[in-house]
């Protein structure tokens, strides 16, 4: 029995618009004191967001160890899902509002591990709020939780000859008129359903949980509607509440005593539809937010208007979709699903009639679709005001004071850096990939300068830990970026690794981090020998001794450690270029081509002179790799210090006949710095021009 005069059970399919539609009917129908609703009995701070006018779903509760942010369980809410609908509806009328299942804080205390959404070994954290899909400890991909437990209202609807769950729950709300009555035949199914499968450990202390926190308010005289994922019905009505009494205060006492006790953070972040998908690994998933969206918003003609709306978006992107067409496609749908014995068609019938008419031979037309209509991707909001880590609080106010939006889809920009908004942007960005934050990945921009920056933003939920997880470093994005820096600093095996976070610390504008990243730097120098490591530091430093007013405004001058690498490098060339293969000569030259631009860069004396007395040295090292001494004679060229005399001798002896063609070929290649220009300084016959 589902409904009494103080009890109602409204089990429902989650992210289900058609639930949605029939819990919000039946509250209004029959309004209760008391809204109890499936989710983390610690949550209910955070209700009195959901009905604020700056949310904008999907969002997701979120919880977390504090302390271990990566400890962390996810609680998804669409504008769609009925959990989401219930409550705002309660909150509307000013009816009181709880969550009535395990506390987060339990939940967390079984996961122990990081919660990786993206990766399919990893707890998947989203099904902890998915009633109907496998708990926390369960792999979606190797679950063995048979397909009518993980949905039990889809296989229903498949078995009633419906290949769209949301379409026959339509049908069957239609067909009785009465949302109360559907509520009562889907729990009776349930029940039945129930008696040939076994709850498992973790859903029998979930359901004596939310008994018990029925029984509390029941208890007060209360009338009380309860919202809940369909599988759990049957163990919620009256009967089990008085039956299960005893046993359930026994299961949770046993089980507070076997679990350690931990401390749970909760708040509010965006959330996406395409984390909504069961693509996503999430295990109440649903094939197509965008399409539940749709429905959801109660249109009349439902066909038709996804179909135009699929039209609209194929013109958008210049591809062929006339009014025609629409009109084609919709009767298609409609005799696809009159073949299939439905009454309505359902998204395989629109998709099937989309294909039919505007796809053609191409697949782009349906790849678009599922990208912008079927997924819909969308970025939810939360208000300001949310419980959250200071260090989300001060992102959120650099994305304000910098006007940047947060989005799903990826967005472009392009950063001209002499604007002090563009800059402190630059910077901002910078800062959050130091932290393991890749809201913007940097990307190329074509013309020349260096005052141009590319950036690609696209916002991920799971963000939200990482943000989490960096604030262990500071209160703010400059003290965080400062501090994992100057740790990073501090833990470097290698000059590249210092002079990499150098520029780092140079883009970022981390003046503290820089000091401490340089006198490391400056330490580990004076111990390095070995030449390839001490040339390839050079140009990161350069860049910041040369940049450093503009970008940084304020760092230490990293001039004198410069130097003194050069010196260093400098004298260890001549020697490491002896006896070498030649593949370890390419990497050597490789880079004295970028130290050779980083002095020109700097445009230090000091530096310049002890580069060129390298240079010299080893152009008088006879037995150096050709491919080096060719590489040093040009550069001397260049710099206007051997002249075309003096270049010619040293070319008489690298073509001599005793040397070997592929000596002659190295050290031609680089003379030239460029391989067609080889064959042209080859001696030529007698008698050609």
């Amino acid at each position: 029995m589902t409904h009494t005069d103080s009890y109602s059970i409204y089990p429902i399919r989650h992210h289900g618009p058609g639930s949605a539609r029939s819990v919000e009917r039946a509250l209004a129908a029959n309004p209760p004191d008391v809204l109890l609703v499936e989710g983390p009995a610690d949550a209910d701070a955070l209700l009195p967001f959901l009905n604020s006018p700056e949310l904008e779903a999907p969002v997701a509760l979120m919880a977390h160890v504090q302390g271990e942010p990566e400890r962390a369980v996810f609680y998804p809410l669409a504008a769609f899902s009925p959990e989401f609908v219930a409550f705002r509806w309660a909150l509307e009328r000013g009816i009181s509002a709880r969550f009535m299942d395990l506390p987060a804080s339990m939940t967390l205390a079984t996961v122990t591990g990081p919660t990786d959404l993206e990766a399919p070994e990893a707890p998947p954290s989203p099904d902890s709020a998915a009633p109907d899909a496998p708990g926390p400890e369960a792999d979606p991909e190797t679950s063995s939780e048979p397909a009518l437990r993980a949905d039990p209202l889809a296989v229903l609807a498949q078995a009633a000859g419906f290949t769209d769950f949301e379409r026959w729950w339509e049908s069957l709300v239609e067909a009785r008129g009465d949302d109360a009555a559907t509520f009562e035949a889907v729990a009776e199914v349930m029940a039945a359903v129930r008696e040939e499968q076994t709850a498992g450990e973790r859903d029998g202390l979930r359901e004596a949980h939310m008994r018990q926190t029925i029984r509390e308010v029941l208890k007060a005289g209360q009338r009380v509607a309860v919202v809940c994922g369909a599988w759990h019905a049957p163990a919620l009505t009256a009967e089990v509440l008085e039956r299960e009494k005893k046993a359930d205060s026994l299961l949770i006492q046993q089980h507070l005593k076997a679990v350690p006790k931990v401390k749970a953070a909760l708040t509010l972040v965006p959330w996406t539809h395409g984390r909504l998908t069961m693509q996503s690994g999430y295990g109440a998933g649903v094939q197509s937010p965008g399409w539940y969206a749709h429905l959801f918003a109660d249109r009349p003609h439902v066909s038709a208007e996804w179909l135009t709306r699929s039209a609209r978006l194929l013109r958008e992107h210049k591809l062929d979709a006339s009014s025609a067409q629409v009109i084609d496609a919709v009767r298609l749908s409609e005799a696809l699903a009159a073949i299939r014995g439905l009454g309505l068609p359902g998204l395989p019938e629109l998709t099937d009639a989309t294909r039919s008419i505007f796809a053609w031979e191409s697949d782009l037309p349906l790849r678009l679709l599922d990208e912008k209509l079927l997924v819909g991707e969308r970025l939810g909001s939360v208000p300001e005001g949310v419980p959250a880590v200071p260090l989300a609080q001060d992102l959120a106010a650099a994305q304000k004071r910098l006007r940047l939006k947060v989005e799903a889809t990826a967005r472009e920009q392009v950063l001209d850096l002499r604007e002090d908004t563009d800059l402190s942007r630059s910077q901002l960005f910078h800062r959050l990939t130091l932290l393991g934050i890749p809201w913007a990945k940097e990307t190329a921009v074509r013309g020349a300068g260096t005052f141009k920056e590319g950036w690609s933003l696209r916002w991920e939920p799971e963000f939200a830990v990482r943000v989490v997880e960096a604030s262990r470093y500071g209160n703010t994005l400059v003290r965080a970026a400062n501090s994992y820096a100057a740790g990073l600093a501090r833990r470097a095996a290698t000059l590249n690794e210092l002079s990499e976070l150098l520029e780092v610390t140079r883009l970022s504008n981390l003046p503290g981090a820089a000091r401490v990243a340089l006198k490391a730097l400056d330490v580990r120098a004076a111990a390095a020998s070995d030449v390839s490591e001490l040339l390839g530091a050079l140009p990161p430093l350069a860049r910041l001794a040369r940049y450093g007013d503009v970008r940084s405004r304020g760092s230490d001058d990293p001039t004198p450690v410069f130097r003194a690498l050069v010196a260093r490098a400098g004298a260890n060339l001549p020697n490491a270029a002896l006896g070498l293969a030649l593949e370890a000569a390419q990497v050597i030259q490789k880079n004295v081509a970028k130290a050779d631009a980083a002095v020109s860069l700097l445009q230090d004396e000091a530096s310049r002179a002890e580069w060129l007395a390298a240079l010299h040295a080893l152009d008088a090292q006879d037995d150096a790799h050709p491919l080096l001494h060719g590489d040093a004679v040009r550069r001397l060229r260049d710099h206007a210090l051997l002249g075309e005399d003096a270049v010619r001798e040293r070319m008489a002896l690298a073509l001599a006949a005793t040397r070997d063609p592929a000596s002659v070929s190295a050290w031609l290649e680089r003379l030239s710095g460029r391989r067609r220009l080889a064959a042209a300084a080859r001696p030529r016959p007698a008698g050609t021009a």
